[in-house]
Protein backbone atom coordinates (compact mmCIF):
# COMPACT_ATOMS: atom_id res chain seq x y z
CA UNK A 1 0.00 0.00 0.00
CA UNK A 2 0.96 3.60 -0.49
CA UNK A 3 2.65 5.19 2.51
CA UNK A 4 1.07 7.55 4.98
CA UNK A 5 -0.75 10.60 3.69
CA UNK A 6 -0.89 14.05 5.18
CA UNK A 7 -4.25 15.60 6.06
CA UNK A 8 -3.42 18.43 3.64
CA UNK A 9 -3.15 16.05 0.66
CA UNK A 10 -6.06 15.35 -1.67
CA UNK A 11 -6.51 12.08 -3.53
CA UNK A 12 -8.46 13.14 -6.64
CA UNK A 13 -9.00 9.62 -7.92
CA UNK A 14 -12.18 9.23 -5.87
CA UNK A 15 -15.08 11.30 -4.61
CA UNK A 16 -17.13 14.04 -6.26
CA UNK A 17 -15.44 15.51 -9.34
CA UNK A 18 -17.08 18.91 -8.85
CA UNK A 19 -16.16 19.06 -5.17
CA UNK A 20 -12.55 18.01 -5.78
CA UNK A 21 -11.99 20.63 -8.48
CA UNK A 22 -13.76 23.46 -6.62
CA UNK A 23 -12.05 22.71 -3.30
CA UNK A 24 -8.67 22.63 -5.03
CA UNK A 25 -9.30 25.75 -7.12
CA UNK A 26 -10.57 28.14 -4.46
CA UNK A 27 -7.30 28.30 -2.47
CA UNK A 28 -5.47 28.47 -5.81
CA UNK A 29 -7.47 31.55 -6.84
CA UNK A 30 -6.70 33.27 -3.55
CA UNK A 31 -3.06 32.27 -3.85
CA UNK A 32 -2.78 33.66 -7.38
CA UNK A 33 -4.43 36.89 -6.24
CA UNK A 34 -1.78 37.39 -3.61
CA UNK A 35 0.96 36.39 -6.06
CA UNK A 36 -0.26 39.04 -8.49
CA UNK A 37 -0.23 41.57 -5.67
CA UNK A 38 3.58 41.58 -5.84
CA UNK A 39 3.88 43.36 -9.18
CA UNK A 40 0.49 45.07 -8.94
CA UNK A 41 1.34 46.78 -5.66
CA UNK A 42 4.70 47.73 -7.19
CA UNK A 43 2.81 49.33 -10.10
CA UNK A 44 0.30 51.12 -7.86
CA UNK A 45 2.97 52.52 -5.53
CA UNK A 46 5.26 53.83 -8.27
CA UNK A 47 2.34 55.00 -10.42
CA UNK A 48 0.83 57.02 -7.57
CA UNK A 49 3.94 58.19 -5.74
CA UNK A 50 6.74 58.27 -8.33
CA UNK A 51 5.15 58.98 -11.73
CA UNK A 52 3.98 57.65 -15.13
CA UNK A 53 7.52 56.95 -16.31
CA UNK A 54 8.18 54.75 -13.27
CA UNK A 55 4.88 52.93 -13.89
CA UNK A 56 5.90 52.31 -17.49
CA UNK A 57 9.34 51.10 -16.36
CA UNK A 58 7.91 48.55 -13.92
CA UNK A 59 5.41 47.40 -16.55
CA UNK A 60 7.83 46.54 -19.32
CA UNK A 61 10.18 44.63 -17.01
CA UNK A 62 7.70 41.74 -16.85
CA UNK A 63 8.36 40.91 -20.50
CA UNK A 64 12.09 40.67 -19.83
CA UNK A 65 12.23 38.52 -16.69
CA UNK A 66 9.45 36.31 -18.04
CA UNK A 67 11.77 35.09 -20.79
CA UNK A 68 13.90 33.10 -18.34
CA UNK A 69 11.41 32.60 -15.52
CA UNK A 70 8.78 31.01 -17.78
CA UNK A 71 11.34 28.51 -19.06
CA UNK A 72 11.82 27.35 -15.49
CA UNK A 73 8.06 27.37 -14.97
CA UNK A 74 7.71 25.05 -17.96
CA UNK A 75 10.13 22.60 -16.41
CA UNK A 76 8.16 22.89 -13.16
CA UNK A 77 5.05 21.90 -15.09
CA UNK A 78 6.78 18.71 -16.20
CA UNK A 79 7.72 17.93 -12.61
CA UNK A 80 4.20 18.63 -11.34
CA UNK A 81 2.61 16.40 -13.97
CA UNK A 82 4.98 13.51 -13.22
CA UNK A 83 4.57 13.85 -9.45
CA UNK A 84 0.76 13.94 -9.73
CA UNK A 85 0.82 10.82 -11.92
CA UNK A 86 3.09 8.94 -9.50
CA UNK A 87 0.96 10.06 -6.56
CA UNK A 88 -2.17 8.83 -8.32
CA UNK A 89 -0.42 5.53 -9.16
CA UNK A 90 0.59 5.11 -5.48
CA UNK A 91 4.26 4.65 -6.41
CA UNK A 92 6.16 5.81 -3.33
CA UNK A 93 9.74 5.05 -4.45
CA UNK A 94 9.54 6.88 -7.76
CA UNK A 95 7.58 9.74 -6.17
CA UNK A 96 10.44 10.40 -3.75
CA UNK A 97 13.03 10.20 -6.54
CA UNK A 98 11.01 12.65 -8.64
CA UNK A 99 10.85 15.18 -5.80
CA UNK A 100 14.60 15.05 -5.10
CA UNK A 101 15.30 15.42 -8.83
CA UNK A 102 12.90 18.37 -9.00
CA UNK A 103 14.75 20.25 -6.25
CA UNK A 104 18.09 19.59 -7.95
CA UNK A 105 16.60 20.99 -11.15
CA UNK A 106 15.45 24.10 -9.26
CA UNK A 107 19.01 24.82 -8.13
CA UNK A 108 20.16 24.59 -11.75
CA UNK A 109 17.30 26.82 -12.92
CA UNK A 110 18.15 29.44 -10.31
CA UNK A 111 21.72 29.69 -11.57
CA UNK A 112 20.52 29.93 -15.16
CA UNK A 113 17.94 32.63 -14.47
CA UNK A 114 20.19 34.70 -12.21
CA UNK A 115 23.26 34.91 -14.43
CA UNK A 116 21.36 34.71 -17.70
CA UNK A 117 19.05 37.50 -16.60
CA UNK A 118 21.87 39.80 -15.56
CA UNK A 119 23.63 39.27 -18.88
CA UNK A 120 20.51 39.78 -20.99
CA UNK A 121 19.01 42.81 -19.24
CA UNK A 122 20.56 45.53 -21.41
CA UNK A 123 20.28 43.69 -24.77
CA UNK A 124 16.59 42.94 -24.17
CA UNK A 125 15.72 46.48 -23.07
CA UNK A 126 17.34 47.80 -26.22
CA UNK A 127 15.55 45.21 -28.32
CA UNK A 128 12.24 46.55 -26.99
CA UNK A 129 13.21 50.07 -28.07
CA UNK A 130 12.79 51.23 -24.47
CA UNK A 131 12.49 55.05 -24.37
CA UNK A 132 15.25 56.99 -22.64
CA UNK A 133 12.93 58.38 -19.96
CA UNK A 134 12.17 54.90 -18.58
CA UNK A 135 15.33 52.97 -19.50
CA UNK A 136 17.33 53.45 -16.31
CA UNK A 137 14.45 52.65 -13.98
CA UNK A 138 13.68 49.50 -15.99
CA UNK A 139 17.30 48.41 -15.82
CA UNK A 140 17.49 49.01 -12.06
CA UNK A 141 14.36 46.95 -11.39
CA UNK A 142 15.59 44.03 -13.52
CA UNK A 143 19.10 43.92 -12.06
CA UNK A 144 17.71 43.73 -8.53
CA UNK A 145 14.97 41.26 -9.52
CA UNK A 146 17.29 38.80 -11.24
CA UNK A 147 19.72 38.95 -8.34
CA UNK A 148 17.02 37.53 -6.07
CA UNK A 149 14.96 35.45 -8.54
CA UNK A 150 15.78 32.21 -6.68
CA UNK A 151 13.07 32.94 -4.11
CA UNK A 152 10.38 32.94 -6.79
CA UNK A 153 11.70 29.77 -8.45
CA UNK A 154 11.92 27.75 -5.24
CA UNK A 155 8.47 28.89 -4.14
CA UNK A 156 6.94 28.00 -7.51
CA UNK A 157 8.58 24.58 -7.62
CA UNK A 158 7.78 23.79 -3.99
CA UNK A 159 4.16 24.86 -4.33
CA UNK A 160 3.98 22.81 -7.54
CA UNK A 161 4.98 19.70 -5.57
CA UNK A 162 2.32 20.42 -2.97
CA UNK A 163 -0.34 21.02 -5.63
CA UNK A 164 0.59 17.76 -7.36
CA UNK A 165 -0.48 15.87 -4.25
CA UNK A 166 -3.65 17.94 -3.92
CA UNK A 167 -2.48 20.48 -1.32
CA UNK A 168 -3.36 23.97 -2.54
CA UNK A 169 -3.99 25.51 0.90
CA UNK A 170 -0.55 25.81 2.44
CA UNK A 171 0.98 27.58 -0.61
CA UNK A 172 -1.90 30.06 -0.19
CA UNK A 173 -1.06 30.74 3.45
CA UNK A 174 2.57 31.43 2.57
CA UNK A 175 1.57 33.81 -0.21
CA UNK A 176 -0.81 35.76 2.00
CA UNK A 177 1.98 36.33 4.49
CA UNK A 178 4.66 37.25 1.95
CA UNK A 179 2.35 39.47 -0.15
CA UNK A 180 1.38 41.35 2.99
CA UNK A 181 5.07 41.85 3.74
CA UNK A 182 5.58 43.10 0.18
CA UNK A 183 2.90 45.79 0.59
CA UNK A 184 4.43 47.06 3.82
CA UNK A 185 7.97 47.01 2.43
CA UNK A 186 6.89 48.78 -0.78
CA UNK A 187 5.46 51.67 1.20
CA UNK A 188 8.43 51.86 3.56
CA UNK A 189 11.09 51.76 0.81
CA UNK A 190 9.29 54.26 -1.44
CA UNK A 191 7.62 56.68 0.98
CA UNK A 192 10.08 56.58 3.88
CA UNK A 193 13.44 55.86 2.22
CA UNK A 194 12.55 57.37 -1.19
CA UNK A 195 14.15 54.49 -3.12
CA UNK A 196 11.67 54.67 -6.03
CA UNK A 197 11.73 51.74 -8.46
CA UNK A 198 14.68 50.15 -6.63
CA UNK A 199 12.63 50.09 -3.44
CA UNK A 200 9.74 48.12 -4.93
CA UNK A 201 12.22 45.69 -6.48
CA UNK A 202 13.91 45.05 -3.12
CA UNK A 203 10.50 44.60 -1.48
CA UNK A 204 9.48 42.03 -4.10
CA UNK A 205 12.53 39.78 -3.92
CA UNK A 206 12.59 39.93 -0.11
CA UNK A 207 8.96 38.87 0.14
CA UNK A 208 9.36 36.10 -2.44
CA UNK A 209 12.30 34.74 -0.46
CA UNK A 210 10.08 34.47 2.62
CA UNK A 211 7.48 32.40 0.74
CA UNK A 212 10.23 30.13 -0.64
CA UNK A 213 11.69 29.49 2.82
CA UNK A 214 8.28 28.57 4.26
CA UNK A 215 7.46 26.23 1.36
CA UNK A 216 10.81 24.46 1.57
CA UNK A 217 10.42 24.12 5.34
CA UNK A 218 7.07 22.34 4.95
CA UNK A 219 8.44 19.93 2.36
CA UNK A 220 11.52 19.28 4.49
CA UNK A 221 9.39 18.36 7.51
CA UNK A 222 7.02 16.15 5.48
CA UNK A 223 7.34 12.46 6.37
CA UNK A 224 5.48 11.37 3.23
CA UNK A 225 7.21 10.24 0.05
CA UNK A 226 6.96 13.72 -1.48
CA UNK A 227 9.07 15.26 1.31
CA UNK A 228 12.48 16.77 0.51
CA UNK A 229 15.48 14.76 1.72
CA UNK A 230 18.36 17.23 1.43
CA UNK A 231 21.02 14.54 1.77
CA UNK A 232 19.46 12.75 -1.21
CA UNK A 233 19.10 15.74 -3.56
CA UNK A 234 20.40 14.53 -6.90
CA UNK A 235 19.42 13.94 -10.49
CA UNK A 236 17.81 10.52 -10.88
CA UNK A 237 18.15 9.89 -14.60
CA UNK A 238 14.84 8.08 -15.07
CA UNK A 239 12.86 10.86 -13.40
CA UNK A 240 14.90 13.68 -14.94
CA UNK A 241 14.36 12.22 -18.40
CA UNK A 242 10.60 12.09 -17.86
CA UNK A 243 10.43 15.57 -16.31
CA UNK A 244 12.32 16.96 -19.30
CA UNK A 245 10.17 14.99 -21.75
CA UNK A 246 7.04 16.43 -20.13
CA UNK A 247 8.41 19.89 -19.32
CA UNK A 248 10.74 20.86 -22.16
CA UNK A 249 8.00 21.34 -24.77
CA UNK A 250 6.16 23.60 -22.32
CA UNK A 251 9.38 25.39 -21.35
CA UNK A 252 10.21 25.94 -25.01
CA UNK A 253 6.70 27.19 -25.73
CA UNK A 254 6.61 29.57 -22.76
CA UNK A 255 10.16 30.81 -23.30
CA UNK A 256 9.61 31.59 -26.97
CA UNK A 257 6.21 33.14 -26.27
CA UNK A 258 7.72 35.39 -23.59
CA UNK A 259 10.54 36.35 -25.93
CA UNK A 260 8.04 37.21 -28.65
CA UNK A 261 6.22 39.45 -26.16
CA UNK A 262 9.34 41.59 -26.09
CA UNK A 263 8.70 42.36 -29.75
CA UNK A 264 5.02 43.02 -28.98
CA UNK A 265 6.14 45.47 -26.29
CA UNK A 266 8.35 47.12 -28.90
CA UNK A 267 5.27 47.93 -31.01
CA UNK A 268 3.75 49.57 -27.93
CA UNK A 269 6.88 51.40 -26.81
CA UNK A 270 7.15 53.40 -30.02
CA UNK A 271 3.86 55.09 -29.04
CA UNK A 272 5.47 56.73 -25.98
CA UNK A 273 5.41 56.44 -22.20
CA UNK A 274 1.71 57.34 -21.80
CA UNK A 275 0.56 54.40 -23.93
CA UNK A 276 3.15 52.20 -22.21
CA UNK A 277 1.80 53.19 -18.79
CA UNK A 278 -1.79 52.59 -19.96
CA UNK A 279 -0.85 49.17 -21.29
CA UNK A 280 0.89 48.38 -17.99
CA UNK A 281 -2.21 49.28 -15.99
CA UNK A 282 -4.38 47.21 -18.36
CA UNK A 283 -1.97 44.30 -17.87
CA UNK A 284 -2.62 44.31 -14.13
CA UNK A 285 -6.39 44.22 -14.71
CA UNK A 286 -5.84 41.40 -17.19
CA UNK A 287 -3.83 39.38 -14.69
CA UNK A 288 -6.52 39.53 -12.00
CA UNK A 289 -9.39 38.79 -14.39
CA UNK A 290 -7.64 35.64 -15.58
CA UNK A 291 -6.81 34.25 -12.13
CA UNK A 292 -9.80 31.87 -11.84
CA UNK A 293 -8.92 30.58 -15.29
CA UNK A 294 -5.34 29.82 -14.22
CA UNK A 295 -6.47 28.15 -11.00
CA UNK A 296 -8.94 25.92 -12.82
CA UNK A 297 -6.30 25.05 -15.41
CA UNK A 298 -3.95 23.89 -12.62
CA UNK A 299 -6.79 21.99 -10.96
CA UNK A 300 -7.66 20.29 -14.24
CA UNK A 301 -4.04 19.33 -14.88
CA UNK A 302 -3.59 17.87 -11.39
CA UNK A 303 -6.96 16.10 -11.50
CA UNK A 304 -6.24 14.59 -14.93
CA UNK A 305 -2.68 13.65 -13.92
CA UNK A 306 -3.74 11.79 -10.79
CA UNK A 307 -6.58 9.95 -12.54
CA UNK A 308 -4.38 9.13 -15.53
CA UNK A 309 -1.88 7.60 -13.12
CA UNK A 310 -4.73 5.59 -11.60
CA UNK A 311 -5.96 4.46 -15.05
CA UNK A 312 -9.26 6.35 -14.73
CA UNK A 313 -9.48 8.20 -18.05
CA UNK A 314 -13.27 8.39 -17.96
CA UNK A 315 -13.13 10.25 -14.65
CA UNK A 316 -10.31 12.42 -16.01
CA UNK A 317 -12.49 13.43 -18.97
CA UNK A 318 -15.31 14.42 -16.64
CA UNK A 319 -12.84 16.61 -14.78
CA UNK A 320 -12.04 18.44 -18.03
CA UNK A 321 -15.72 19.06 -18.71
CA UNK A 322 -16.37 20.37 -15.19
CA UNK A 323 -13.30 22.63 -15.30
CA UNK A 324 -14.25 24.08 -18.68
CA UNK A 325 -17.82 24.82 -17.58
CA UNK A 326 -16.69 26.52 -14.37
CA UNK A 327 -13.97 28.46 -16.18
CA UNK A 328 -16.24 29.90 -18.87
CA UNK A 329 -18.97 30.81 -16.34
CA UNK A 330 -16.68 32.62 -13.90
CA UNK A 331 -14.58 34.33 -16.58
CA UNK A 332 -17.68 35.68 -18.36
CA UNK A 333 -18.88 37.34 -15.16
CA UNK A 334 -15.48 38.80 -14.26
CA UNK A 335 -14.93 40.01 -17.82
CA UNK A 336 -18.24 41.89 -17.80
CA UNK A 337 -17.34 43.53 -14.48
CA UNK A 338 -13.90 44.52 -15.80
CA UNK A 339 -15.36 46.18 -18.87
CA UNK A 340 -17.99 48.13 -16.91
CA UNK A 341 -15.65 49.18 -14.11
CA UNK A 342 -12.60 49.87 -16.29
CA UNK A 343 -12.49 53.66 -15.61
CA UNK A 344 -12.66 53.15 -11.85
CA UNK A 345 -10.08 50.36 -11.88
CA UNK A 346 -7.69 52.44 -13.98
CA UNK A 347 -7.71 55.19 -11.35
CA UNK A 348 -6.08 52.81 -8.89
CA UNK A 349 -2.88 53.13 -10.91
CA UNK A 350 -2.80 56.73 -12.08
CA UNK A 351 -4.62 60.05 -12.22
CA UNK A 352 -3.09 61.04 -15.56
CA UNK A 353 -5.99 61.59 -18.02
CA UNK A 354 -4.11 60.29 -21.07
CA UNK A 355 -2.94 57.15 -19.31
CA UNK A 356 -6.48 56.53 -18.05
CA UNK A 357 -7.84 56.74 -21.58
CA UNK A 358 -5.37 54.18 -22.92
CA UNK A 359 -6.00 51.81 -20.00
CA UNK A 360 -9.75 51.75 -20.55
CA UNK A 361 -9.25 51.29 -24.30
CA UNK A 362 -7.09 48.19 -23.89
CA UNK A 363 -9.34 46.65 -21.22
CA UNK A 364 -12.48 46.93 -23.35
CA UNK A 365 -10.83 45.68 -26.54
CA UNK A 366 -9.23 42.54 -25.07
CA UNK A 367 -11.63 41.39 -22.33
CA UNK A 368 -14.32 39.75 -24.53
CA UNK A 369 -11.72 37.30 -25.83
CA UNK A 370 -11.01 35.84 -22.38
CA UNK A 371 -13.47 33.07 -23.22
CA UNK A 372 -11.00 31.80 -25.84
CA UNK A 373 -8.36 31.73 -23.10
CA UNK A 374 -10.62 29.42 -21.07
CA UNK A 375 -10.47 26.85 -23.85
CA UNK A 376 -6.71 27.26 -24.25
CA UNK A 377 -5.81 26.93 -20.58
CA UNK A 378 -8.16 24.10 -19.61
CA UNK A 379 -7.50 21.94 -22.68
CA UNK A 380 -3.73 22.47 -22.78
CA UNK A 381 -3.46 21.83 -19.02
CA UNK A 382 -5.56 18.69 -19.30
CA UNK A 383 -3.59 17.34 -22.24
CA UNK A 384 -0.36 17.91 -20.31
CA UNK A 385 -1.93 15.98 -17.43
CA UNK A 386 -1.81 12.83 -19.59
CA UNK A 387 1.67 13.70 -20.85
CA UNK A 388 0.54 15.01 -24.26
CA UNK A 389 2.73 18.09 -24.47
CA UNK A 390 3.98 18.34 -28.05
CA UNK A 391 0.65 19.17 -29.75
CA UNK A 392 -0.33 22.03 -27.40
CA UNK A 393 3.21 23.40 -27.59
CA UNK A 394 3.24 23.55 -31.39
CA UNK A 395 -0.22 25.11 -31.51
CA UNK A 396 0.59 27.81 -28.97
CA UNK A 397 3.91 28.63 -30.65
CA UNK A 398 2.22 29.01 -34.03
CA UNK A 399 -0.74 31.01 -32.70
CA UNK A 400 0.83 33.09 -29.93
CA UNK A 401 4.21 33.72 -31.55
CA UNK A 402 4.38 33.36 -35.34
CA UNK A 403 0.83 34.43 -36.21
CA UNK A 404 0.87 37.30 -33.70
CA UNK A 405 4.16 38.69 -35.03
CA UNK A 406 2.92 38.54 -38.61
CA UNK A 407 -0.31 40.27 -37.56
CA UNK A 408 1.57 43.09 -35.80
CA UNK A 409 4.01 43.53 -38.67
CA UNK A 410 1.25 44.02 -41.22
CA UNK A 411 -0.68 46.22 -38.80
CA UNK A 412 2.33 48.52 -38.57
CA UNK A 413 2.89 48.38 -42.32
CA UNK A 414 -0.71 49.25 -43.16
CA UNK A 415 -1.77 51.49 -40.29
CA UNK A 416 1.36 53.32 -39.09
CA UNK A 417 0.46 56.81 -37.92
CA UNK A 418 -3.30 56.16 -37.79
CA UNK A 419 -5.80 55.43 -35.03
CA UNK A 420 -6.21 51.95 -36.49
CA UNK A 421 -2.65 51.16 -35.37
CA UNK A 422 -3.68 51.27 -31.69
CA UNK A 423 -6.67 49.05 -32.44
CA UNK A 424 -4.44 46.54 -34.22
CA UNK A 425 -2.01 46.44 -31.29
CA UNK A 426 -4.94 45.89 -28.92
CA UNK A 427 -6.22 42.99 -31.02
CA UNK A 428 -2.83 41.26 -31.39
CA UNK A 429 -3.40 38.95 -28.42
CA UNK A 430 -7.11 38.19 -29.01
CA UNK A 431 -6.64 37.05 -32.63
CA UNK A 432 -3.85 34.69 -31.55
CA UNK A 433 -5.99 33.33 -28.72
CA UNK A 434 -8.88 32.65 -31.07
CA UNK A 435 -6.72 30.66 -33.47
CA UNK A 436 -5.07 28.74 -30.62
CA UNK A 437 -8.41 27.84 -28.98
CA UNK A 438 -9.79 26.51 -32.25
CA UNK A 439 -6.77 24.29 -32.93
CA UNK A 440 -6.54 23.00 -29.35
CA UNK A 441 -10.20 22.04 -29.40
CA UNK A 442 -9.56 19.93 -32.50
CA UNK A 443 -6.56 18.22 -30.86
CA UNK A 444 -8.53 17.51 -27.68
CA UNK A 445 -11.46 16.01 -29.60
CA UNK A 446 -9.01 13.63 -31.28
CA UNK A 447 -7.19 12.70 -28.05
CA UNK A 448 -7.56 9.54 -25.98
CA UNK A 449 -8.70 11.75 -23.10
CA UNK A 450 -11.83 12.87 -24.95
CA UNK A 451 -12.45 9.42 -26.43
CA UNK A 452 -12.29 7.69 -23.04
CA UNK A 453 -15.55 5.83 -22.29
CA UNK A 454 -17.80 7.11 -19.55
CA UNK A 455 -17.47 4.93 -16.47
CA UNK A 456 -19.22 4.30 -13.17
CA UNK A 457 -16.63 5.89 -10.87
CA UNK A 458 -17.66 3.79 -7.91
CA UNK A 459 -16.75 0.63 -9.83
CA UNK A 460 -13.47 1.86 -11.30
CA UNK A 461 -10.48 -0.18 -10.09
CA UNK A 462 -7.54 1.78 -8.69
CA UNK A 463 -3.86 0.94 -8.55
CA UNK A 464 -2.83 0.34 -4.97
CA UNK A 465 0.83 -0.45 -5.28
CA UNK A 466 4.00 0.70 -6.99
CA UNK A 467 4.53 -2.22 -9.31
CA UNK A 468 6.40 -2.02 -12.57
CA UNK A 469 3.08 -2.41 -14.38
CA UNK A 470 1.98 0.85 -12.83
CA UNK A 471 5.28 2.50 -13.78
CA UNK A 472 4.87 1.56 -17.40
CA UNK A 473 1.59 3.47 -17.70
CA UNK A 474 3.26 6.80 -16.93
CA UNK A 475 4.44 7.66 -20.39
CA UNK A 476 4.12 10.73 -22.56
CA UNK A 477 2.86 11.08 -26.11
Amino acid sequence: MFGRRNSHDSDMTKGSVWKQIVNFSLPMVLGLIFQQLYNTVDAVVVGKFVGPQALAAVGITANVFNVLVTVSAGLATGATVLISQLYGAHNEKRLSDAVQTTIALTFASTLLCTFGGLLLTDPLLKLMQTPDDVYQDSRTYLIIYFSGVGGLLFYNMGSGILRAVGDSKRPLYFLIFSASCNIVLDLIFVLVFDLGVAGVAFATIGSQLLSAVMTMAVLTKAKEAYGIRWNKIRFVWRELRQILALGLPTALQQGITSFSNIFVQGYINILGSSVMAGYTAYGKVDCFALLPLQALSMASSTFVGQNYGAKQLGRARKGVQVSLFLCISVTAVLGAVAMLAAPLIARLFTDDAEVLQHTVFFVRIVTPFYLAMCVIQILSGSLRGIGQTVGPTIIILVSHVAFRQVFLYFNKLLNAGTELYNLGVGLAYPVGWTLSATLLLIVYLCSKLHKAPAVDESLTPMLTDGTEEANDTLTHD
